[in-house]
């Protein structure tokens, strides 16, 4: 009974079934399929980095259902880093609620920080493959991490959602702020809505997208921010892999004060006196947390982008604020970095480029054609910005679009279109 006692902490609707209405949170639209998963058999895989609100999204698909009829006994959610569940494998668990809750009818299982528990893919897999009365959601705070383990095991058996920090759309949801611009974000809007609109992009760059974050009182976020950020180093980086805390502190601190930059293991080497392995181990461990986004070099030629310096992003702008130094000219690289995030949010194959001048962004479209895209966060475009990409599309005649995003100037000039960044954030549009 002590084990049922420690899964009913988790499961609170087993005693009143509109408790579930105190954990589901603000409803985000653009994971209506995600919720909508849980009435297909395959495995519902949950990724992303830790408190996007991986927990949240599974506490709404147990919502619908109950919403929908379900019994609050055919649902077990069991939290994977509990402490009280330590020690307790997969199958202890299932048994003992199969047997005092729920022993015959069918069962959602949800469990979250599933790579907690070793050998959970061969074990779901059995289940699955048995045919067994259980849909199974699960979740980790790593995505590659979740990818490389259930590769094999669960090929043909999952359906995959990444799980991102709020967009600047829901971040105005979450006020209840979206403005009533129609399709494309290019409906009429009023000179009092569109001054708002930019006080919340501003207020959005500065404080990010963690969902939790947005509903703290203003003296807590910053420091809320700041135990984020150790908790996806040392939790889902220094433990999981076990690395040097501070070394992997020193270089991810580093990074975050050079977001936007670019970067290679010989200057990293020179700057922080490591090895070119441990580097390129670190990297790997940062980008599979999901902390950074390490950009390519655009070329056609795969040996000359793996060998050209990289650009390095953060997965977060509040994240970034909360734990680095802070430079005068830091709007324009914390815009750029906002677009990179949205551009991977809007899972868009992305690069850079640089020849003579930079081109912040290189999109490569489904049909083959490119799209050049450069950020700056003023009204006033220095012929530096428009000759990079004038050049790049000289260079590369697949260059379908160029733009660039400006912080409220609207025109086209030249083949090029000046979008305001608050408009393309709108807008959807790659």
């Amino acid at each position: 009974m002590e084990l049922i006692e420690a899964l009913g902490d988790w499961n609170p609707w087993w005693e009143r079934r509109d408790l579930i209405g105190e954990l589901e949170g603000v409803h985000r639209s653009a994971y209506e399929d995600l919720i909508a998963s849980v009435d297909v058999r395959e495995v519902t895989v949950l990724t992303g980095a830790r408190r996007s609100g991986k927990s949240t999204l599974m506490y709404q698909m147990i919502g619908d259902l109950l919403n929908r009829g379900a019994r609050p006994e055919q649902i077990l959610f069991v939290n994977l880093e509990d402490k009280a569940l330590a020690g307790i494998g997969l199958d202890e668990m299932y048994t003992a609620y199969r047997e005092a809750i729920n022993p015959d009818d069918n069962a959602y299982i949800f469990l979250d920080e599933v790579h907690r528990r070793e050998g959970w893919e061969a074990w779901i897999r059995k289940r699955y493959d048995r045919r067994t009365k259980d849909k199974f959601v699960i979740s980790g705070s790593s995505s590659s991490l979740l990818k490389r383990e259930y590769a094999t095991l669960l090929t043909g058996r999952n359906l995959t959602f990444e799980v991102f920090l709020l967009s600047y759309l829901e971040f105005l949801d979450f006020g209840n702020e979206r403005p009533d611009v129609g399709k494309g974000g290019r409906g009429p809007i009023g000179e009092e809505t569109r001054h708002r609109l930019l006080n919340r992009l501003e207020r959005y760059m500065e404080r990010g997208g963690f969902p939790e974050v947005y509903f703290k009182p203003e003296r807590f976020k910053m420091r809320l921010l700041a135990q984020y950020f150790d908790d996806i180093l040392y939790k889902d980086i220094v433990e999981r892999h076990d690395l040097s805390s501070r070394k992997v502190r020193d270089l991810a601190l580093f990074l975050m004060t050079n977001i936007a930059g670019t970067i290679s293991l010989r200057s990293l080497r020179g700057s922080m006196g490591l090895s070119y392995d441990t580097i390129k181990k670190y990297l790997s461990c940062f980008e599979e947390a999901r902390l950074f986004f390490i950009l390519d070099h655009f070329s056609y030629s795969f040996k000359e982008q793996k060998t050209l310096p990289s650009k390095v992003y953060c997965i977060d702008n509040g994240l970034r604020n909360a734990v680095s130094f802070r430079f005068s000219g830091d709007k324009g690289k914390l815009a750029e970095n906002l677009v990179l995030v949205e551009l991977r949010r809007r899972d868009k194959d992305v690069y850079y480029w640089k020849g003579k001048g930079e081109v912040d962004f290189i999109i490569k479209n489904r049909d083959r054609t490119l799209s050049a895209l450069n950020v700056t966060y003023t009204d006033t475009v220095s012929e530096r910005e428009v000759n990079a990409l004038m050049e790049f599309s000289e260079r590369f005649e697949r260059t379908r679009d160029m733009i660039i995003l400006t912080r409220n100037l609207e025109r086209k000039e030249g083949g090029i279109s000046f979008v305001p960044l608050w408009i393309w954030l709108l807008s959807g549009d790659g």
